[in-house]
């Protein structure tokens, strides 16, 4: 009698001995503290030249902050510095913003002051772009430069982890999102090991990164909204509608932008382009209003704060003005990420779910917004859920969340990104 032998199952990875994961922790601690301090440095700058720009100047002039005159004045001003820089400074302050997504490659180091100049006097100016395209680029060129200087043997690819984790640490204020977003890289590559051993030295520098940022700056994405309770039927149902209906205007977006790139390509250089698209949010700015400006974290609180404050028609028209601004100042070539402002166009399209249905939660009503937004902004399925998920702050919302995520998914997979080809087609 012959017994056949069983089939082998699939190869369990081998675990990494603690003494191959020691020698990142180091490397780890200080890529993770450089990327939060140079991003606290530059928001705490950037925040500076606001107040002067917002408020000094113009009460010195006599003039209202955020009268639409001075939005106008304001936002084509900051069109024409960042088109100087960006036509003058080495390497034109980095690649077009319309091709980078969070995932960068290490660029020269010369580009980085004309990029970090750029990024702050579009975060300064009113421009709907948030700091995390510039601040990861520059890390992951820093630490590059760094890791081939000192430590030549180690594998390049090891500083760009290095520096987006502990950067996404930073930002959010939490190595959870730098973790999530390593993985889902993860996920689409062969990796050796243990999915844990390849996450230690990326968690090191997202926990750094994190906890300094918590204890020199804030953390911005807590917003205080009371938390949802036992769900019902009818938050079901709510949950579903509203994340799928914001990736529908999410891929409104999406599918613009290539034709709002075009137009702008048309000016070809950048002291036309850049003074155009600051004038055209200008003039958004004076239809949506002044929170319909900036990278919107700070304006997200305040329409959370006071979520019955608006009518429904208010909300929309800001869900929809921050949309196109987002749009035309990554269009126009200003130098900043979509995560940010992103965030605002889900939280107020949620919240004028709640304004026309009083019967859906504020909580509940801005979280599957912010999800519907981000599935179709960023393709980021993990992010997308941690950040809905954290503005809530309540267990219950993220059974919710993930029941939501499904058919908005659907909506969205397989479909162009909000991001371009260096020769213009989109990203898919």
């Amino acid at each position: 009698m012959t017994h056949e032998a069983a089939p082998p199952g699939p190869a369990k990875a081998r675990a990494t001995p603690a003494r191959t994961l020691l020698p990142l922790f180091l490397p780890a601690v200080v890529v993770g503290a450089v990327s939060s301090l140079l991003f606290i440095g530059v928001s705490k700058l950037a925040d500076e030249l606001k107040d002067v720009l917002w408020t000094d100047l113009p009460d010195a002039l006599g003039i209202g902050g955020y009268s639409s005159l001075w939005m106008i004045v304001m936002l084509t001003t900051t069109g024409v510095l960042v088109g100087l820089v960006v036509w003058k400074a080495p390497g034109h302050a980095g690649p077009d913003p319309a091709t980078v997504g969070l995932q960068a490659k290490p660029l020269p180091v010369f580009i980085l002051p004309g990029l970090l100049v750029a990024a702050v006097l579009m975060l300064a100016g009113g421009p709907s772009l948030g700091p995390e395209n510039p601040i990861i680029a520059t890390n992951v060129a820093l630490a590059f430069w760094a890791g081939r200087r000192f430590a030549p043997s180690a594998p390049g690819e090891l500083w760009l982890v290095l520096a987006e984790a502990g950067t996404i640490g930073a930002l959010f204020g939490t190595p959870v999102a730098a973790a999530l977003v390593v993985s889902e890289a993860l996920a689409g590559r062969q990796i050796k090991g243990q999915l844990w051993d390849n996450l230690f030295g990326p968690l090191t520098a997202a926990a750094v990164g994190s906890i300094i940022t918590s204890l020199l700056g804030h953390a911005s994405f807590d917003l205080g909204l009371p938390p949802l309770g036992s769900p019902g039927w009818s938050d079901v149902l709510a949950v579903l509608v509203i994340a799928s209906a914001a990736a529908v205007l999410g891929m409104a977006g999406v599918h613009a932008l290539p034709h709002v790139h075009k137009a702008f390509a048309f000016l070809r250089h950048p002291m036309a382009a850049l003074p155009v698209g600051g004038l055209v949010l200008g003039l958004l700015g004076c239809l949506g209003g002044p929170l319909t400006l900036f990278k919107g974290l700070d304006q997200v609180a305040e329409i959370a704060r006071n979520p019955d404050g608006w009518s429904a028609g208010r909300f929309a028209l800001m869900s929809v003005v921050k949309l196109a601004a987002l749009i035309v100042a990554t269009c126009c070539g200003f130098r900043g990420g979509r995560i940010f402002p992103s965030v605002f166009v889900g939280a107020s399209f949620g919240l004028c779910a709640h304004a026309l249905v009083p019967s859906v939660p504020p909580s509940l009503g801005l979280a599957a917004g912010v999800l519907g937004t981000l599935l179709a902004v960023t393709r980021q399925g993990w992010v997308s859920l941690f950040t809905a998920a954290v503005l809530v702050s309540s267990p219950t919302i993220i059974a919710l969340l993930c029941i939501a995520s499904l058919p908005a998914w659907l909506l969205v997979t397989g479909r162009p990104q909000m991001q371009l080809h260096e020769d213009g087609s989109q990203v898919r």
